[in-house]
């Protein structure tokens, strides 16, 4: 099968790339970075073009390799933060890259499967406990009002005009090569030996937290899983929730030493304080997550010791 990657040389989609082509399938990707083709191949790329996902660059990948059998949209929008910043750059690289990739396979290749990765974000704040998918949308920032837009993109295209599409709600993804939010901030301190960690928020925000390693495992299965209709969300989630203070915590302990934590007690703007998920479908799939934590966890320190000494 031939599986097309957006955003393939972003933290997850490099990820999944690997994975895929681990599978023994054929692999192209579109998005930005230079990849010079030495590289595209070791990271398990047949292709790969650096641009804008739009009709001029799929269609130069199709006419050079055929049509995809399955899409992984993972091209968009990946922080809260900048989204505040730059709003409108969320938008367009979120929203406007679902709609140039919609109408293009509305247009050359109806019948390829669409997987699109979302974000919990869509689910917004004043959640307790567990969020199943058929929660009604609130999301408090422009990343996940895009997030969302972009769903509902998807689902008028399927009704519309008949376009298969299946979309993950990522929550909390983490582990290596992961170059920025909590994890990286955190250790980048330890390596400076920072006695103190003084942190935003309060600590006792609940996330969902998935290794990387078993998010692509996931994306994969759902891509070549049955699927019962041509729309569906799926949570992906472990429906295991642990605190920021607890990760703190959890990553000092493996680096070593005694650091001390304290958090600010301000709510940063769009941060919600639980977002755990509902993980019943995945248990339908009878998918397993391989990774505990507390694994994770290390495995990051060990990283990000590693790539500091290289």
């Amino acid at each position: 099968m031939s599986m097309w990657v957006t955003g393939a040389n972003g933290f997850i989609g490099r990820h999944l790339v690997r994975e895929l082509a681990g599978g023994g399938h054929v692999v192209h990707g579109v998005g930005h970075g230079a990849l010079d083709p030495a590289d595209a191949r070791a990271l398990g790329l047949q292709a790969w073009i650096n641009g804008e996902v739009d009709a001029a660059n799929l269609s130069a990948l199709a006419a050079a390799h055929g049509l995809p059998s399955h899409v992984f949209h993972l091209a968009g929008g990946s922080s809260v933060g900048l989204s505040m910043e730059r709003p409108f750059e969320d938008f367009s690289r979120t929203v406007a890259s679902t709609a140039r990739l919609l109408e293009w396979l509305r247009s050359f290749a109806p019948m390829s499967r669409l997987v699109v990765v979302s974000s919990a974000a869509v689910y917004g704040a004043d959640h307790r406990g567990s969020i199943p998918e058929s929660a009604a949308p609130a999301p408090i920032s422009p990343y996940g009002h895009h997030k969302l837009m972009m769903e509902q993109l998807c689902q008028s295209y399927v009704q519309s005009f008949g376009i298969r599409c299946m979309v993950v709600r990522l929550f909390s993804v983490y582990g290596p090569n992961l170059r920025k939010q909590l994890l990286w901030d955190i250790c980048s301190r330890l390596r400076n030996k920072q006695r103190t960690l003084n942190l935003g928020g309060t600590g006792a925000e609940i996330r969902d937290w998935t290794d990387v390693r078993d998010v692509v495992r996931l994306l994969a299965r759902v891509a070549e899983g049955p699927w019962q209709d041509n729309f569906g969300v799926i949570n992906g989630g472990s429906g295991r929730g642990v605190s920021v203070a607890g990760i703190a915590e959890g990553l000092i302990g493996h680096w070593g030493g005694n650091t001390v934590v304290q958090f600010s007690g301000v709510a940063r703007p769009g941060d919600p304080t639980s977002l755990l998920a509902d993980n019943g479908r995945v248990l339908d799939m009878n998918f397993d997550w391989h990774i505990p934590l507390e694994r994770g966890l290390a495995d990051y320190v060990e990283w990000f010791r590693g790539q500091a000494r290289a």
